[in-house]
């Protein structure tokens, strides 16, 4: 993609570098070289200003953020912050930042995606909402964030056990408690159903006009950027723009998609030979009867009849809470609720001798939970790999017809080059592209894409869409697609679940 700024016209506004600062950040370069910009890096943001960050998956939004944050000591240059009114001027006590990760919980290496789906409320050492917000300084504080984000009925829920969407708004609703003056939130509207996130947009414009909370977003969607933000900071390659305002920003954005890129990944799917025999559409790949799953009092799905056949491609939406992982992790065997329930995979009743591993063979899958529980310093090879051997880590050495495989989706999603470097060292954009092939690795009958297309910026978007719906164009092959984006969804969506949540 080509990431085009216009710089140089005359409402592109110079700071007057007055006392009346948040953030002064000059000339900066750091000491570590993975942090090292195209040229030394700059920022003056004033009281009362809110600035977008914006940028393709890799460009260097983060790194330029921790930056600013001092985690990157300087070799050259200065930083200083004002945080007044504030009485510290300490960075942790002053500014609270929600990254990608957070989305899906702390980083914790221990962490397995089965665990949410297998865990119950009496797990005595998992901590509740109420536990890990603390205790309460401010009660009408406390009782207002509660009602943006209506969270009262998730206080006494354990944190494992928060749907993606709703361990968001947790994040979001801790940061707030804090009474932050600087609040940096990466990609603040995913995993957000529609009526949360024009929920988020109009709390997050309310706190801004208060003035004693500032806001930095990072958005990997270069026009989504709310009408609050004052100023906008493009980044693209490790090269920092001139910030410029948010009405000339969007006025003169100008994005180049590479189309014969998006085309030949289309053509490279379309005319990828089958590795099996395929069945004809039409057979039964997922069948539900009466199945329901509850945890102690809460009902997550009651009395669920659904039928998947070989061919369809269906859409899965609803609230957040409203069970769609759980359904999913019912299809994948990860949720031991199962082996109690009606459900029959690929013909085959679940319970009656098959393997997890057998189960497992037929699908491709990614996920929210599957994207937290990668915590492992391992190449990007080994990642799409395990993908092979329907594994976390890569426990067993691949052939090179397997490596060749793994390969061919590397470049099909356009990140052949990541190839070799360490899958914590790359963006978590670029992250989600990397778990999306180890999901296609094996040529799958039965793709699960559980919200595939959180994280990446407007050209990724596009590529994966083009990719997923040459896949769905190919005999045999089943897609079950869960957003809460309408755009999202690939045109070939021929059959739709909504899910609604059991209060």
């Amino acid at each position: 993609m080509i990431f085009c700024f216009f710089c140089n016209f005359a409402a592109v506004f110079s700071d007057i570098m007055s006392e009346d600062y948040i953030i002064n950040l000059r000339n900066g370069v750091a000491r570590d070289v993975v942090a090292q910009f195209a040229s030394p890096v700059s920022l003056f943001l004033r009281k009362g200003e809110h600035l977008a960050v914006v940028g393709p998956n890799g460009a260097g939004k983060s790194l330029y953020v921790d930056v600013l944050m001092g985690r990157y000591p300087l070799r050259e240059g200065s930083l200083e912050y004002d945080f007044s009114p504030s009485r510290s001027q300490r960075v942790y006590e002053n500014v609270r930042y929600i990254t990608f990760r957070d989305t899906y919980g702390s980083a914790d290496a221990n962490y397995c995606y089965q665990l949410r789906w297998n865990t119950h409320d009496q797990d005595e050492a998992i901590p509740t909402v109420r536990e890990l917000l603390g205790k309460v300084e401010d009660e009408s504080l406390f009782a207002e964030v509660m009602q943006m984000f209506a969270l009262e009925h998730l206080l006494d829920k354990r944190i494992v056990l928060l749907s993606s969407g709703e361990l968001r708004k947790f994040q979001l609703a801790q940061a707030l408690l804090a009474s932050p003056r600087l609040l940096i939130i990466d990609n603040p509207f995913i995993g957000l159903d529609a009526s949360t996130r024009d929920l988020l947009c109009s709390v997050l414009a309310r706190l801004a006009s208060r003035g004693n909370l500032q806001i930095i977003l990072l958005l990997s969607m270069l026009d989504d950027i709310p009408p609050f933000v004052s100023s906008v900071l493009p980044i693209e390659n490790m090269c920092v723009g001139e910030k410029v305002s948010r009405d000339d920003y969007l006025a003169h954005l100008d994005i180049v998609y590479n189309v014969s890129a998006i085309k030949n990944a289309q053509n490279r799917v379309l005319m990828l030979p089958s590795a099996a025999p395929v069945a004809e559409n039409g057979c039964e790949v997922v069948r539900l009867n009466k199945v329901s799953v509850k945890y102690d009092e809460r009902v997550i799905l009651n009395e669920l009849d659904w039928v998947v056949e070989q061919g369809d491609v269906w859409a899965l939406s609803g609230e957040n809470g409203a069970g769609k992982s759980t359904l999913l992790s019912l299809v994948c065997a990860d949720n031991l609720q199962s082996y109690a329930c009606d459900i029959a995979l690929f013909g085959r009743k679940r319970g009656t001798g098959e393997s997890i591993w057998e189960i497992k063979k037929n699908i491709g899958y990614v996920s929210p939970e599957m994207h937290r529980s990668y915590l492992r310093n391992l190449p990007v090879i080994d990642i799409v790999a395990s993908g092979l051997h329907d594994s976390i880590g890569l426990y067993v050495s691949t052939p090179k017809s397997e490596l060749a495989a793994c390969d061919w989706w590397l470049e099909t999603f356009g990140i052949l080059s990541l190839r070799d470097k360490s899958f914590l060292k790359i963006s978590s954009g670029e992250q989600r592209l990397v778990l999306l092939a180890r999901a296609f690795v094996k040529d799958p009958s039965l793709l699960i894409l559980d919200e595939p297309l959180h994280g990446l910026d407007t050209y990724n978007r596009r590529l994966v869409r083009a990719v997923i719906e040459a896949f769905t164009h190919r005999k045999g092959k089943t897609v079950l697609f869960v957003s809460h984006y309408e755009n999202e969804l690939p045109c070939t969506v021929n059959k739709r679940l909504f899910l609604k949540r059991n209060r």
